[in-house]
């Protein structure tokens, strides 16, 4: 037996590793099964090129926990080590045994295949134990050789012994500390293998399960015998290390299900991304159906290094609009620190980021181009997605433009230079400005979209919580063109023409109108304008200023330099028709009884405008009942 010192830098560095580098305690058992499966592959890679001639025999690699024992074990049947490699490995922490492996084997084995043999990521065990051990023996050893044992108590000082072991491979004790006993519940550490290593390329077992098996003849009634077997944790393949002509649509279906088991839609379409220079990047993303009233989720693709499950969060490797997507990415090539749970800026991160937008960009072009009734089936499904796209990546919005689409309200598709087409011959203002008019809600707006269509005006829905956002990129990258909702002023106020319409009251009449409508409403909420209108038209209209209007809309989803405009007070125009019968009306009522016919005018207005509710709405319907007997 021997003993002595680990060669760190610092006087005691496992404190710091508790506390510091590792974040998450739960990190111990994915480092320690990465390196087990390691361990794994690296006996497979020596096998295939003839350095290893032994029995390869069952690889699966077994997690035990002992609850009267307060131990976790890792075992496994990889490449082990000797008494001298453990020395090297463990007790000089500078050092890897991949980095050793890789020199060895230049040129014979993939470099990014290993991901470390016993780095750092080992020491994360000392977060939940209070002593380790690593039972080892090497696959170059002979059959009656020893194997090595080595203990450590979370200090610098170790003990290394030799240890009398038949098979080659290597076993991880862990002596759980008291305040980590919670890793000792067989469903937490069920739980952190489906987290971190249900798609690891070597079998990973903990404990058995129960199956059941018809063993009846053919022809016989069922008879079901039931038996425990191993339970395999990673049974699920890993759909994004085949190619895609491997892969027919079924199976990414049952992919994405295995992905999230409880989400009931099926995705709309996928991506399958796979690319090895100039750096390593593999997956599938997936398009979810998008609903405009619906929380955007975000968080919901994985991210993997070497299907080794890493994190959720992955700000800064995807572009911000398609954190939106789910799916699964994996490169060996995004850079980690040590605790392998938040990415480092790096160039290779940018690259793999602008890749993954013009693979994204290149999927929706082909589709529009290819099927584009289908693509226009999945519009609604998507748009808010591209929307933010075009807000936030400069190169997207080029390459967006071209796909996409805005749809009116009589159902009809058009991307926006279409669109435009369509329209400029009436909807051009005194200016040469082309007005797109739009509601968000065909229901809400069905007046005011009805008054458009009368006057040969077309209107598209445009019903997304970041539109306001959309519509102000749009009118500062094209020129001549302007978004005005169809209810946000008047027709010839939101596409003014030559001339003017001519009134029916002279200017003093015009003057004690104003004067008395100011009288009876509130004109710090309203402000009041007397306009010449048709005579048929509606005598008062309330209308919320475009301006206004997207202010609020941007400050409430951020950005755009409008924070803090959502908490303005609400405010409104309040247009009274001076053509309509009720002008003259009430230019003839005592200045007594005009309150009640204003009120009653301009409830109508709110009410047309969804906008009369709590004891407003009811006064007005009382009001509305009493005139009835």
């Amino acid at each position: 037996m021997s003993t002595g010192k680990i060669n760190v830098s610092a006087e005691n560095i496992f404190p710091i590793i508790k506390k510091f580098l590792y974040s998450d305690h739960e990190i111990f058992l994915r480092e320690l099964i990465s390196n087990a499966v390691d361990a794994t592959n690296k006996l497979k890679h020596l096998a295939n090129l003839g350095e290893f001639k032994g029995e390869m025999g069952d690889l699966t690699i077994r997690v035990e926990v002992d609850k009267k024992k307060k131990q976790i074990r890792i075992i496994d049947r990889g490449i082990g080590m000797t008494a001298e490699e453990v020395d090297k490995y463990i007790n000089q922490v500078a050092f890897s045994g991949a980095e050793e492996f890789v020199k060895k084997y230049e040129g014979k084995v993939d470099p990014a295949a290993m991901i470390g043999h016993f780095g750092l990521g080992f020491y994360s065990a000392f977060m939940v134990a209070k002593t380790v051990e690593i039972k080892t023996k090497s696959h170059t050893q002979a059959a009656d050789e020893s194997g090595a044992h080595w203990m450590c108590d979370g200090s610098p000082e170790f003990t290394l012994k030799t240890l009398k072991k038949k098979e080659r491979g290597t076993e991880i004790v862990l002596n759980v500390a008291d305040d980590s006993e919670d890793f000792l519940e067989d469903f937490k550490i069920r739980e952190l293998l489906k987290k971190y290593a249900r798609f690891m390329s070597v079998p990973i077992q903990f404990g058995e399960r129960e199956e059941r098996t018809n063993v009846a003849s053919e022809g016989e009634e069922a008879k079901y015998e039931t038996s425990q077997v191993p339970d395999i944790i990673n049974a699920d393949a890993p759909a994004w290390t085949k190619k895609p002509s491997e892969l027919t649509d079924e199976d990414y279906k049952k992919f994405y299900k295995a992905l999230y088991p409880f989400s009931f839609d099926e995705p709309l379409f996928h991506i399958h991304l796979n690319v090895d220079y100039p750096f390593d990047l593999t997956g599938i993303l997936f398009f979810p159906r998008v609903k405009p009233n619906m929380e955007l989720q975000r968080n919901k693709i994985q991210l993997y290094q070497s299907q080794v499950f890493v994190t959720d969060n992955v700000e800064g490797i995807v572009p911000d609009f398609l954190t939106l997507l789910h799916g699964v990415l994996d490169s060996k090539d995004i850079p980690l620190n040590v605790s392998r749970s938040y990415l480092q800026a790096d160039g290779n991160v940018k690259k793999i980021s602008g890749h993954i937008t013009k693979k994204v960009a290149d999927k929706l072009e082909e589709m529009f181009k290819t099927d584009r009734a289908d693509f226009e089936s999945k519009w609604n499904d998507i748009k808010m997605i591209i929307e933010y796209g075009m807000i936030t990546d400069e190169k997207f919005f080029e390459r967006a433009e071209k796909f996409f689409l805005v749809q009116n309200t009589d159902g009809g598709f058009f991307t926006l230079d279409e669109y435009v087409d369509k329209i400029k011959a009436l909807q051009t203002d005194k200016d040469g400005t082309t007005v797109i008019l739009y509601a968000a809600s065909k229901d809400g707006q069905h007046s005011y979209i009805e008054k458009a269509q009368a006057q040969g005006y077309d209107t598209v829905l445009l019903d997304s919580p970041i539109v306001s956002h959309w519509m102000q990129k749009i009118e500062t990258s094209k020129e001549k063109v302007r978004f005005a909702r169809v209810d946000s002023d008047l027709l010839d106020k939101l596409i003014p023409k030559e001339g003017d319409r001519p009134t029916l009251l002279t200017e003093e009449e015009t003057k004690q109108l104003k004067d008395a409508l100011e009288a009876h409403v509130d004109t710090k909420k309203f402000t009041v304008r007397v306009e010449a209108l048709e005579s048929d038209d509606a005598p008062m209209v309330v209308t919320v200023p475009e301006f206004m209007r997207r202010m609020r809309e941007m400050s409430a989803t951020g950005g755009g330099g409008f924070m803090g405009m959502g908490d303005l007070p609400e405010s409104y125009d309040l247009v009274v028709n001076a053509n309509h019968a009720l002008a003259g009306k009430l230019l003839r009522t005592p200045s007594e009884e005009q309150g009640a016919l204003i009120q009653h005018a301009k409830d109508l207005a709110l009410l047309q405008q969804n906008l009369l509710h709590g004891a407003a709405l009811t006064s007005f319907v009382k009001r509305a009942l009493d005139k009835l007997v």
